[in-house]
């Protein structure tokens, strides 16, 4: 059978014998992959010019309810993904991982929409006031760049490898080109057919290419951005094409690495730590079989516990069962083909020649419900290295499977500069429940790893592990790991956006960003804002309330309602060597004062107030003066209903400027309502 490409729109069979892809657990031909003949230049055209222009037509907000979408469509549907996930010789906790763990992937990037405004434009930190009197000001916005974000995937995460992508690039509004590994892309051309069948995403915003890929980046323009999972020496290769440099090509690099994991000295057998540090070896050397960019390969502990962790982990992994992942009781499955098996066993060699081997023999092990010679089973490979700082194989070497190596330390001096040796991790674990050795080691060691794990009995028990990569966090790693960044949140996004400067008065800064700006125009209306749906508001409505006189008997008031006596606001005596002249009006009775002014009483649709935010005093409030407010519609966030019993609404940011007579600002806030929306 040839698997198929999804290009400009139709699946398309390959030319030429292709790659042959098998199961890793019986050995039998699934089918066949190839780019032969692809015209890469009209992939990437095709997606530049339809799903790019479909994408960018839409508001942030509404590629998140896409996302969203496409998320629950494949939740209903993930349990089909299993039977052909275990061909890869995946169990089904790893099938878990992959398949639950990608559509969990895009749920996580669905629910940041709704700290992206329902604009095509993303407005990137604090306004900056270039001029003296305000009329020129800059901000910094964001836009989607108008190219193909290409991703070049790994194996081991035939689905999680894509989701974990596609949503970032379509949240942010640019199209896919998904060019999964040639060993396992089979099971993501079984979801890719599921998503396009959907007619959830718009055309040109995902294709599928099956093969080598060689060629693919000959097509990659200037807007484009390219990103790779996959092994060092690869990466490094693509990293350095030529056609990279001369576009001036985004590339994000996440490579394979040589994680380590520290045991804290008094993490000794016994402690809650020990057993931890023991379970979480065991499941980063089975799960996947090993083959985790994540899995820990070195294992830094005292060197007065060297034999209490060998005997601890040779009974751990003497109850792991490989087979059939199919059959009950199998906990490990295994590699992705043959020829990963081979490679990982010539790594196994190079190994031995500088290292002991504690656990596990590569010639002598059993497999449960499969013929051993016809999978691409792998027992689980325990070294033991007795001088790490002079035999660096260990730190330089990684064989891609369910191999580590034991390695001993004297102080935690020594066990952060083995850690670091390794030039580069996308992770590495501290076990201890020494607060003062977790600190330690964190801020001599975390310029060499993209995220710490600290583990502890504490954590544990809601500890996603060592090897999770969280959607909101960032994933990568410095040096050998790839240097690039992933996930992350709101940070990932970014990736895939232009960070552009705009400068002008307020007013048309405001139009442009959709936000309103200090010192912009206002539009005064005959009616309160309080009295409209949040469809009826417009960016810059203003409110110029009535003023009041601050009083000594409002600070006096004040005090005895909200118990805050502190010395500046009751006491004038003890002024001397402060900057207040007299006694000062509390903050947060200006603040409320303000509240008073500005809010319109009677029901409405608005229905609560949602929080404040940026809340700032820039100028002392003393009896006698004279303050106001300017109430201005800042930002308007819409929100979807949350069932069929709920209305819909939104949240508006009101600018809350207070000021005094002389028509300087006292105090600064935004604070946020829930405003109902006109009735569906």
């Amino acid at each position: 059978m040839k698997l198929q490409h999804y290009i400009q729109g139709q699946w398309t069979d390959h030319t030429g014998d292709g790659i042959p892809q098998f199961n890793a657990i019986t050995g039998e031909l699934i089918g066949t992959s190839s780019t032969e003949g692809v015209d890469f230049g009209a992939v990437m055209d095709y997606g530049r010019k339809v799903g790019g222009k479909a994408l960018r037509g839409m508001t942030f907000y509404e590629r998140g309810l896409m996302l969203k979408k496409l998320a629950l469509h494949l939740h209903g549907m993930r349990k089909k993904y299993y039977p052909t996930s275990y061909k890869t010789g995946a169990t089904r906790t790893d099938s878990w991982i992959d398949i639950d763990g990608g559509i969990g992937t895009l749920f996580a990037y669905a629910s940041l929409r709704r700290q992206f405004p329902n604009s095509k434009v993303y407005v990137d930190g604090e306004m900056a006031n270039l001029s003296k009197e305000g009329t020129f000001i800059g901000h910094h916005i964001m836009t989607p760049r108008q190219g193909v974000a290409v991703h070049i995937n790994a194996f081991n995460f035939p689905i999680w490898g894509m989701l974990e992508k596609i949503s970032v690039n379509l949240l942010a509004g640019m199209p896919a080109v998904v060019k999964p590994s040639e060993l396992s892309s089979f099971l993501t051309e079984a979801m890719v057919r599921d998503i396009i069948e959907s007619g959830i995403l718009p055309k040109g915003s995902l294709q599928l290419l099956q093969g080598s890929g060689v060629g693919i980046l000959d097509g990659v323009e200037t807007q484009d951005v390219v990103t790779f999972t996959g092994s060092a020496s690869t990466g490094k290769m693509l990293k350095a094409y030529p056609r990279l440099t001369e576009q001036g090509v985004s590339f994000n690099m996440e490579a394979d690495s040589l994680n380590a994991a520290v045991l804290g000295k008094d993490a000794v057998p016994g402690t809650p730590e020990f057993d931890l540090f023991i379970k979480e070896i065991r499941n980063e050397m089975t799960i996947k079989c090993g083959q985790k960019c994540t899995a820990i390969r070195r294992i830094i502990v005292p060197e007065e516990l060297v034999g209490s962790v060998e005997d601890a982990l040779r009974k751990s992994l003497a109850k792991t069962t490989i087979g059939d992942p199919q059959v009950e009781g199998v906990r490990m499955g295994a590699l992705v083909s043959k020829s990963q098996q081979k490679t990982v066993r010539e790594k196994v060699d190079l190994l031995s020649q500088s290292c002991d081997v504690l656990i596990g023999d590569p010639d002598n092990f059993e497999v449960v419900g499969a013929d051993k010679n016809n999978g691409a089973f792998f027992t689980p490979i325990v070294f033991f290295n007795d001088d790490p700082f002079n035999k660096q194989d260990s730190h330089n070497v990684e064989a891609f499977g369910p191999v580590s190596t034991i390695m001993p330390y004297k102080d935690l001096s020594e066990a952060i500069e083995l850690a670091n040796m390794g030039k580069g991790s996308l992770v590495s674990t501290i076990c201890t429940f020494d607060e003062n050795i977790a600190t330690d080691y964190v801020v001599e060691s975390a310029a060499w790893h993209g995220r710490i794990h600290m583990l502890n009995r504490e954590s544990a028990p809601e500890s996603t592990g060592h090897g999770s990569v969280m959607p909101l966090l960032a994933h990568g790693g410095p040096g050998r790991a790839g240097g690039g960044e992933e996930l992350g949140g709101v940070r990932g996004v970014k990736h895939y956006l232009q960070r552009t400067a705009i400068q002008g008065h307020p007013t048309m800064v405001s139009a442009v960003t959709g936000v309103y700006q200090y010192g912009g125009k206002y539009k005064e209306k005959p009616v309160h804002p309080f009295r409209k749906h949040f469809e009826e508001l417009e960016i810059g409505e203003t409110v110029i309330t009535h003023k009041h006189t601050v009083t000594e008997s409002d600070i006096t008031n004040f005090a005895n309602v909200s118990g805050d006596n502190f010395y500046a606001h009751m006491d004038a005596t003890s002024l001397d060597g402060t900057i207040f002249e007299q006694r000062v009006a509390h903050g947060y009775f200006v603040l409320s004062k303000a509240a008073g002014l500005f809010v319109e009483p009677k029901k409405g649709p608005v229905l609560l107030n949602y929080g404040i935010e940026d809340c700032r005093f820039t100028k002392p409030v003393y009896p006698g003066m004279t303050i106001g407010v300017r109430f201005t519609v800042k930002e308007k966030i819409a929100q979807e209903k949350k069932d069929d019993e709920d209305f819909r609404k939104g949240i508006v940011k009101f600018l809350v400027d207070v000021y005094d007579e002389t028509g300087e600002t006292v105090a600064i806030a935004t604070i946020l309502t829930m405003v109902k929306m006109l009735a569906d």
